[in-house]
């Protein structure tokens, strides 16, 4: 009796690991796989360059992001609907000029209906009764004229045309990238992260696995601590400290200045891989399926 093994081909039985193999060979099928730590966003990194931001700003909603990068995007996107508002309104214009073109044909066609219908009352002649129309000749479409109301598809000038696509107005509102919410430029609010001073470290800011702490425990912060920003100064804290100890009196514990909760600005964090760190674990990648 032959040994079985996972790669083993001699067996009844379809395995799972072999079905598996079989599917991310072939290229059909959905692939999932667990996002590692090398997959996800520092805390401390910008939502758009997802690199160490040098000016780091948030936003209401928690987003990090780099001052210079997300006020590129702003301007881009500010002229991007600059852009599609003048062809908006080039279109709307010729809107208008064809309903002006159309009233005035409307128009010429009723006066040049008028002008015949005066011209037959005052003309003097007669019209018997007894006088019938020709019917010897054979009637066509090509007849009287109507060979140029017939569209022709081998010739350029009658070929018919398609219908140019509608432009609908563009939104002015300019959203988030990562939350899809209304982002003002006014509205982002300057973070200040506190270095950690370790004179034994010579390494770059970069390099460096611990770069920051909190501004009042002095706790190292990474993906796996629960961070958030005091919007009146911008100090970055551990949620540890507001719970403990901001939130008994709700005062600024460096600058003894009164908070609300809308001055708590939970830091929206990258993950660390694991399933209490984060919503989104997995990636799933979609291929093509055979239907019999």
């Amino acid at each position: 009796m032959t040994r079985h093994a996972r790669n083993c081909t001699a067996g009844a039985v379809y395995t799972y690991h072999e079905k598996k193999k079989d599917a991310a060979n072939s290229g059909f099928g959905t692939t999932s796989r667990r996002i590692g730590k090398d997959s996800v966003k520092s805390f401390d990194c910008c939502s758009l360059t997802l690199q160490p931001c040098r000016n780091p700003v948030i936003t209401k909603d928690g987003y990090l992001f780099d001052k210079e990068a997300i006020l590129t995007y702003i301007i881009s996107k500010k002229n991007e609907y600059s852009r599609k508002m003048k062809e908006y309104e080039k279109q709307m214009k010729q809107d208008e000029e064809e309903d002006a073109a159309k009233a005035n044909a409307e128009l010429q066609k009723k006066l040049d209906k008028f002008i015949s219908t005066e011209k037959n009352i005052v003309s003097n002649k007669a019209v018997t009764l007894n006088e019938q129309p020709s019917t010897s000749g054979a009637i066509s479409n090509v007849s009287l004229g109507k060979r140029k109301e017939l569209p022709s598809f081998w010739v350029p000038s009658q070929t018919p045309a398609a219908k140019v696509s509608r432009i609908e107005k563009p939104d002015s509102k300019i959203y988030c990238p990562v939350s899809n919410k209304p982002l003002k430029a006014k509205d982002l609010i300057e973070v200040k992260f506190t270095l950690v001073k370790d004179p034994a470290d010579k390494k770059s800011l970069i390099a460096k696995e611990n770069r920051y702490m909190c501004a009042v425990t002095h706790d190292i912060l990474s993906n796996s601590v629960p961070c958030a920003v005091l919007k009146p100064t911008g100090d970055v804290v551990t949620i540890e400290c507001v719970e403990k100890i901001i939130k008994k009196d709700m005062i600024h514990p460096l600058t003894n200045e009164k908070l609300s909760e809308s001055d708590i600005i939970p830091l929206q964090r990258g993950g660390t891989g694991f399933a209490t760190t984060n919503e989104k674990l997995e990636a799933k990648e979609q291929k093509p399926c055979l239907q019999v």
